[in-house]
């Protein structure tokens, strides 16, 4: 009797814990390369030793044998020499159970199997799809990662926070990856066939990590998301308003549309989603004080009019107050030795690269020590964290603009580079990854080392420190709270010191700006310029006080979280002597209160509430809750209208879980007076 095959069983529960994809919601086998699979073959009989079985595995729309992409191999008593091995593990009657390995390098992506027997025929079962990750479990591949506990954090946790805010002030906003949620497994193997790769580049993290980061966002590929700087939103959903990238990655794959809209924060939350969902190590960086230096000379001009205003179309250097990419971890067997571990990329459409929007994997290593020239976009990225930033006032003097020097400032970008910590709901503070002490030999030396490669003048430095300058007489400091309720005054001291023997005539310039975290000027709100005297060895104060109809107005009519920024400047009359100070002014909200429960248990429903009330002195108009829960519920809204100071309101919200373990909710709220109010809250379900 000739043999057939009646059925193939996947067996995806006993696998899926096996290669730590029991997480997914996807009814195929999801594998990890490089790691054997078991599937069992029902037969019209019992198979002889005589007889062959050959599985044919194939990957993408035309699999080829010349790359990979299609591939035969014969189910044997034992390991043969093949890439891809088939070795029957148990017989049992009719049933052959088959244990199937694949190569640590093995192409990633969606396979379809077909079974063939002896005699020619090929039996395709109906649901004949299965998928191969990478595998930082082994230490063949190359995302291979050997901590266990750094594994748990940089692949398998669904949850997290994104670093925002100031060095001086900064705060965790909760988000959720949710690189196991349905669909989104199908989203990344879309994007991976939608950037045309190759089947053999598929196979290479360093290729696909840069390609993600090229399809993250819209710009060239039509790819998952739309950045929009604007302030204004009518056209989708404001960045302040997603609690993760499930929802973005499923909307994306259900329309094939990009979906609006995104900024640094945004796109580095489904970056992560992506590298993680795929199997390659990944987290988000935020860089605090980060530059774009578009000259490639390490240096940031800001420039200052007469009365303190920051002058934003005399450069396109700009620093913001942060920005957030992602390092993803992996060997670079491509370059020299020494540049294995974490890499830089980035999905925030800045800068072309190669012609599109895509920016890495630049290795951390060579960020650290200045070796620029090694690919992708060292440079940009080493500026990002070392730049200088200059101040330029500019006057007019008989008619003629002229620039002057008033301050240069050298360990002032790169600050407080963070990221969550590994097995804690916290930050980590991995500046000294990117970077070495500021001032140290070894800095100077890296400084010294980019240089080189830049051929710059204008960035020219050498091994030793720089010369100690003379102290200046005056200086300014500005004082005075470093957060702001909306609706409150802002109320700051411009303190001049003289610190000279003599009394000194200052003419004092400072300016008040709201602006984006970007830097962008969205309003000027106030400026003084005043001249004072100074004892010796005295300091005098100049307030600057502004009402909070002033700056609310535009508040209400961004829907962007923005900053007050301060800039300061003091010119010693007589002299050449000149001084300046910036501080940066975050608004602080009241507090969200959610409540539930401590446990649950699976699939027994229970109740989760959320309590705002306005303590500010101010209305709350136009009130929207976004929460979500991952295992718990799908992202929901709740419109709340307006709210005015002193009032509450509460909503609730029944949660079904559909997974065990420890589960996070996430809310936000946003209204036109205050933005990006977030809180979490955790649960264990049994």
């Amino acid at each position: 009797m000739a043999l057939n095959i009646a059925e193939v069983d996947f067996l995806r529960n006993e696998n899926a814990q096996l290669h730590h994809t029991e997480e997914y919601a996807h009814s195929s086998l999801i594998v990890r390369r490089g790691q054997a699979f078991s599937i069992k073959l029902t037969l019209s009989r019992e198979l002889k030793d005589n007889e062959s079985v050959t599985l044919q595995f194939g990957v993408g729309t035309k699999p080829s044998q010349a790359n990979e992409s299609l591939v035969r191999t014969e189910v044997k008593s034992a390991p043969d020499s093949n890439r891809w091995k088939a070795v029957i593990s148990k017989k049992s009657g009719n049933e052959c159970f088959v244990s199937v390995k694949s190569p640590a390098d093995a192409i990633v992506g969606r396979y379809c199997l077909s079974v063939i027997t002896q005699d020619n025929k090929c039996f395709t079962p109906k649901n004949d799809a299965f998928y191969v990750l990478f595998n930082p479990w082994c230490a063949d591949d190359t995302v291979f990662m050997p901590d266990e506990t750094e594994r748990w954090e940089y692949v398998l946790n669904d949850t997290g926070y994104i670093y925002v805010g100031s060095e001086k002030s900064i705060s965790g906003r909760p988000w959720n990856f949710g690189q196991f949620e349905e669909h989104v497994l199908d989203a990344c193997m879309y994007l991976l066939d939608k950037k045309n790769l190759k089947a053999s580049v598929r196979k290479d993290p360093v290729i696909v990590s840069r390609a993600m980061s090229a399809m993250v966002n819209s710009n060239d590929d039509a790819g998952v998301l739309t950045g929009n700087w604007s302030g204004r939103y009518p056209s989708g959903t404001s960045p302040l308003s997603w609690t993760g990238s499930a929802a973005i990655l499923q909307k994306y794959y259900n329309t094939r549309k990009p979906v609006n809209f995104g900024q640094c924060w945004v796109f580095s939350g489904v970056l992560t989603t992506v590298m993680r969902c795929l199997g390659i190590p990944a987290r988000s960086v935020t860089n605090f004080a980060s530059a774009h230096d578009t000259e490639e000379n390490l240096k940031v001009d800001i420039y200052l009019n007469e009365r303190g205003a920051q002058l934003n179309d005399w450069t396109s250097d700009s620093v913001w107050n942060f920005h957030v990419w992602n390092d993803v971890w992996m060997r670079r067997p491509d370059l020299p030795s020494g540049f294995d571990g974490w890499q830089a990329v980035d999905a925030t459409p800045q800068e072309q690269s190669q012609g599109i929007f895509q920016c890495g994997p630049s290795p951390l290593k060579a960020i650290k020590t200045g070796q620029v020239h090694i690919p992708n976009d060292s440079k940009f990225i080493f500026a990002e964290v070392n730049a200088d930033r200059i101040y330029w006032l500019v006057k007019n003097e008989h008619g003629r603009e002229k620039v002057v020097q008033v301050k240069e400032e050298k360990s002032c970008i790169g600050k407080c580079i963070s990221t969550k910590a590994v097995g804690r709901n916290m930050r980590e503070d991995i500046t000294c990854q990117y970077k070495f002490e500021e001032g140290s030999p070894e800095e100077r030396k890296a400084m010294a080392t980019a240089c080189s490669y830049l051929k710059s003048e204008a960035c020219f430095t050498d091994a030793t420190p720089p010369p100690i300058m003379p102290s200046r007489a005056i200086k300014v400091e500005i004082l005075g709270d470093k957060t702001l309720l909306p609706g409150n005054p802002i109320a700051v001291n411009i303190a001049v010191n003289n610190s000279s023997t003599k009394a000194q005539t200052v003419n004092v310039i400072a300016n008040c700006q709201l602006i984006t975290y970007t830097g962008n000027i969205v309003a000027t709100l106030a400026s003084i310029t005043q001249s004072i005297e100074v004892g010796s060895q005295q300091a005098t104060a100049v307030p600057l006080n502004i009402a909070a109809d002033v700056y609310m107005k535009t508040v209400i009519s961004v829907e962007d979280e923005l900053q007050i920024r301060i800039h300061a400047i003091s010119e010693t009359v007589g002299t050449e002597e000149k001084f300046s100070e910036t501080t940066t002014i975050l608004f602080e909200y009241p507090p969200i209160k959610a409540e539930m429960p401590e446990t649950a248990k699976f699939k027994e429903d229970f109740t989760c509430s959320f309590t705002f009330k306005n303590t500010l002195k101010i209305p709350l108009e136009n009130c929207k809750l976004h929460v979500e829960g991952l295992g718990l519920f799908k992202l929901t809204t709740f419109d709340q209208g307006d709210l005015e100071p002193g009032k509450i309101f509460k909503s609730k919200i029944i949660c079904a879980p559909t997974k065990t373990g420890e589960k996070k909710i996430v809310a936000k709220l946003n209204s036109k007076q205050a933005k990006g109010m977030s809180v979490e809250k955790i649960i264990t379900i049994s």
